[in-house]
């Protein structure tokens, strides 16, 4: 089984990668950026689902063609050196050459360069791409812009797959997508200052007033606000968002907040300048990875789950290739070697087991560090945390201007 052999190497791409994601999910939601991306306007009418024998016979003239050209974020898979492990065993397994590009930096920025080759059917050089559930995976499932994907050819997915990914609210059954690597939302804090955290109300408790961390973005706070109140973001309505609002704005009026961070709060929590805040799980696990003395957890009336996901696009010239590759990933001896690289939460529970016996194997730092991600809650989440997570509402053109007016004058004011 390979593994990493180098912690303080991984420590520094967590660090790296975890940055990007992080700017990435902020603009997959309602930041300027993507709000000015919707302002604009996308090109063309929602699409309807697929039907199975429309969705069959796509397949059915399909071939494999034994090459992929696969694109994916920065530091994203694993790697040795120039070489990607887990792509060559690909190779090997499958006959099947990969050009792997990493050319993602944000979704915004990637589907505002493929969104008018796509309108137009026209080739944007990649067979399978990796995008956050948001703003604009949504828009490019709505358009049409993604191949429906064929589960008969998936069954390490159907096998393998944790349950809480499959049948996702934004793609439901899967139709769409399959995830490659998951993130969440959740609580961290400072064990110099704060003794317990088990609810989302002690975000709302006086005696840390003007030690609390928020998030600036719309939809983690918005998310958080509903959490609070007992409202099922994926259910929300109108009415559910403006009390969240209230509920937000009450806790900035009482001088809680200490600031509405992007990336930043994590180094203020580490220094002690917030007690508890917000959290991304990668972030606070690459800094306990690193020795700081941090907790994360989901609270109990839940935390927001967030993933990035494999899709091909509608003009792939190789879309059995990349639907082989979908599968092959969801393996889990393949997914162990992803998960002990990227340090995500995986999508294949099965992993765990593994890392534990890669760990038995090594010794010193690699031992540590393997030991740690098998560990981890930020990276195998109990099924009793995994039960209590959420996604992003799922919103239309003027729900997200209702949504943006709602909770944006609150992180910005």
């Amino acid at each position: 089984m390979h593994y990493r052999t180098n912690p303080a190497l991984l420590r520094g791409m967590t660090q790296s990668r975890s940055v990007t994601r992080r700017d990435a999910l902020r603009l997959a939601g309602l930041s300027a950026a993507g709000l000015a991306l919707s302002a604009c306007g996308v090109q063309g009418q929602k699409v309807a689902p697929p039907k199975q024998d429309a969705v069959a016979a796509y397949w059915a003239s399909k071939k494999k063609n034994g090459t992929l050209r696969f694109a994916n974020w920065p530091l994203y898979i694993d790697k040795d050196g120039k070489r990607y492990p887990s792509l060559e065993m690909f190779t090997a397994d499958t006959g099947i050459q990969v050009s792997y590009q990493e050319a993602i930096q944000d979704n915004g920025t990637f589907f505002g360069k493929a969104q008018p080759l796509l309108a137009a059917n026209n080739d944007i050089g990649y067979d399978l791409m990796v995008m956050t559930n948001g703003l604009h995976l949504g828009k490019a499932i709505d358009l049409g812009y993604l191949v429906p994907l064929d589960h008969s050819k998936l069954p390490n997915f159907a096998a393998n797959a944790a349950p809480k990914v499959k049948n996702p609210t934004w793609d439901p059954n899967n139709t769409y997508t399959i995830p490659w690597t998951i993130g969440l939302t959740g609580i961290a804090y400072n064990p110099k200052y704060v003794d317990e955290v088990k609810s989302m109300q002690d975000l709302w408790n006086p005696k840390y007033k003007g030690k609390v961390g928020m998030m600036l973005d719309a939809q983690e706070i918005g998310n958080f606000g509903m959490f609070a109140l007992g409202i099922d973001p994926d259910k929300s309505t109108e009415a559910d968002w403006k009390k969240a609002g209230e509920k937000l704005q009450q806790q900035r009026d009482a001088g809680l907040v200490r600031k509405y961070y992007e990336n930043d709060y994590v180094d203020a929590l580490a220094r002690g300048d917030i007690w508890i805040t917000m959290a991304w799980s990668g972030d606070i696990f690459q800094q306990v990875a690193e020795g700081k003395d941090l907790r994360f957890v989901v609270p109990e009336e839940g935390a927001t789950i967030w993933t990035d996901n494999m899709c091909i696009p509608k003009t792939a010239q190789n879309p059995v290739d990349a639907l082989t590759l979908m599968d092959y990933v969801y393996q889990p001896k393949i997914a162990t070697m992803l998960v002990e690289y990227i340090n995500y939460i995986t999508p294949v529970p099965a992993t765990k087991d593994l890392v534990l016996a890669d760990a038995a194997k090594a010794s010193g730092d690699d031992k540590k560090a393997l030991e740690q991600i098998a560990n981890s809650p930020m990276i195998y989440p109990s099924e009793s945390d995994m039960a209590k997570l959420r996604s992003y509402k799922a919103l239309n053109a003027a729900e997200e201007k209702v949504f943006k007016g709602i909770f944006q004058p609150i992180t910005q004011g």
